[in-house]
């Protein structure tokens, strides 16, 4: 399990003198891509577990779990990133977030570590055009030989379609504005 928000994990620690700024993420994998959010935004890691389904939610939505009283939305990337059909097995588990005040949990196929990425390791998003919405990818972060699709997961929660917090300028900032 991580450390509850705050607990002493920064974001953004400073290489004495060097003035080397990093960032640290937790990876997890969706199918055989590796993914990363910022760990300040990770409250802690669960075992998939029985999810409560609601009525006329999106498919992506799993439904809702009581977490030490906190009614909590479950959303499964896999089929919000229409990456194929979701298996939950012993490897799935619910990251839960607190993004801008609001607790919600995301289903991952697993999770891998915590990483820390100098800025200079961060690539920007290729464009695509319209054929692939890159609106919540930080950018790509490489480490030795592996490429972490980086999700700017303030922007994805926020979204239309997903409207699960509603995006304040001066509450949250992400890895990209800094």
């Amino acid at each position: 399990m991580l450390p509850e928000q705050g607990a002493g994990i920064l974001s953004e620690t400073s290489d004495k003198g060097a003035g080397v700024v990093m960032n640290e993420f937790l990876t997890f994998r969706l199918g055989s891509e590796e993914y990363g959010i910022e760990i300040l935004k990770v409250q802690e890691i669960r075992g998939y577990d029985s999810i409560t389904q609601i009525a006329n939610a999106p498919e992506f939505i799993k439904g809702v779990v009581n977490l030490r009283g906190i009614i909590v939305p479950i959303i499964d990337l896999r089929i919000k990133f229409r990456l194929g059909e979701a298996n939950y097995d012993q490897f799935t588990v619910v990251i839960i977030l607190n993004v801008a005040g609001r607790v919600m949990g995301i289903v991952v196929d697993g999770v891998s570590d915590v990483i820390n990425l100098e800025h200079g390791h961060i690539r920007s998003t290729p464009e695509f055009g319209s054929v692939i919405d890159t609106e919540y990818i930080i950018g790509l972060g490489t480490v030795d030989e592996r490429m972490l699709i980086l999700i700017d997961i303030v922007k994805l929660m926020s979204s239309d379609d997903m409207g699960l917090i509603e995006q304040d300028d001066n509450q949250e900032q992400s890895v990209s504005e800094r």
